[in-house]
């Protein structure tokens, strides 16, 4: 299998590492990702300028890198472009979880939603990061449980997969949607000069069987999901489709 390895965390993130050797047991696999950190990017794409890369300044092992200056998305477009014979993107292993609303503005997931607006499966992979790097070490077999388990499915398909500190099993899962207490908090830098920090609360507890509930459950949360935003069930509900408009 040959294998497309991204991130938003940029080239040099240890979760990078983790991935690419487990992917390696599932087949041929290069990297093509951010030069800098690229955290919440979200779907960006650059257009106004163009993009270039540089081999990797740090060696992985059987293992062409490369590192670029643009988002996730813009890494994918042009790793593809490289690579055409991929046949899997895989994203991450992320520093940070990727649930619920988090999802409309990571650039992990980003990457894999390029990969399949392109064509080609993809997978976003993240954990949970405290005071210390996440242990990828015990994460190892249940990143290769996971990748086992979305790469025997030929066909072409979106997944976010988040891993808790200390899994225990595995769970098909659906995106948690809450409401939150948006908030914004002000501060002053060392130099005086005054800054903010835009912070979220939930407000809602996660469902069982979403992918929030999962993770706090300690099991690996796989969530497949799609491209169409569309609202069927108010589409259904506005009848006539066509609406025509009134003339005098």
């Amino acid at each position: 299998m040959k294998i497309l390895i991204t991130n938003d965390d940029g080239i040099y993130s240890p979760g990078i590492r983790a991935l690419a050797n487990i992917a390696l047991r599932f087949g041929t696999v290069r990297i093509v990702a951010p030069d800098v950190e690229q955290s919440s990017m979200g779907h960006a794409i650059t257009h106004s300028r163009p993009l270039s890369y540089k081999k990797s300044p740090i060696t992985f092992e059987n293992i062409d890198a490369f590192r670029v200056n643009g988002t996730p998305a813009d890494c994918v477009a042009l790793g593809l472009h490289m690579y055409p014979d991929t046949e899997v993107v895989l994203s991450g292993i992320n520093m940070g979880p990727n649930l619920g609303n988090s999802m409309w503005h990571s650039g992990t997931l980003a990457a894999a939603k390029q990969s399949v607006l392109l064509g080609v499966k993809g997978i976003a992979l993240s954990t949970p990061v405290g005071k210390s790097e996440p242990d990828f070490e015990s994460l190892d077999p249940f990143v290769e449980q996971a990748l086992t388990v979305l790469l025997e499915n030929t066909n072409l398909g979106l997944y976010n997969v988040n891993f808790p500190r200390k899994p225990k099993g595995l769970q098909w899962t659906r995106q948690s949607v809450r409401l939150y207490d948006g908030s914004v908090v002000p501060g002053h830098d060392p130099m005086g000069r005054k800054h903010y920090w835009i912070t979220v609360k939930p407000l809602e507890l996660a469902e069982e069987g979403t992918d929030r509930w999962a993770v706090k459950n300690d099991l690996v949360s796989i969530t497949p999901l799609r491209l169409d935003l569309t609202n069927e069930t108010e589409l259904k509900s506005h009848e006539p489709t066509v609406i025509l408009s009134k003339t005098n």
